[in-house]
């Protein structure tokens, strides 16, 4: 083998062994993007399951105030009913 040959060889096989490197690189970049979209995706989620769960406790929150509005008006027309009673 001549001395051309011979770097030529060398020159391939460091190639492939940068070859080898970069793709390596490449699947680990693609593979933390993949996992950053999934906890984006999960975080979305999150969020809109906690905004269901404001919007619900806002329902009950109207439910106990309209609740708690009746129990008064019938409290003053029960105080009215007794005074014009006695």
């Amino acid at each position: 083998m001549t001395d051309q040959e011979q770097i030529n060889v060398e020159v391939q096989t460091k190639l492939a062994l940068q070859d080898a490197k970069f793709n390596t690189f490449m699947q680990e970049m693609r593979d933390r993007d993949n996992q950053r979209a999934e906890d984006i995706r999960e975080i979305r989620q999150s969020i809109r399951d906690m905004q269901n769960n404001i919007n619900d406790m806002g329902k009950h929150v109207r439910n106990l105030s309209l609740t708690a509005m009746t129990a008064i008006g019938a409290m003053v027309v029960t105080v009215i009913i007794s005074l014009l009673k006695s």
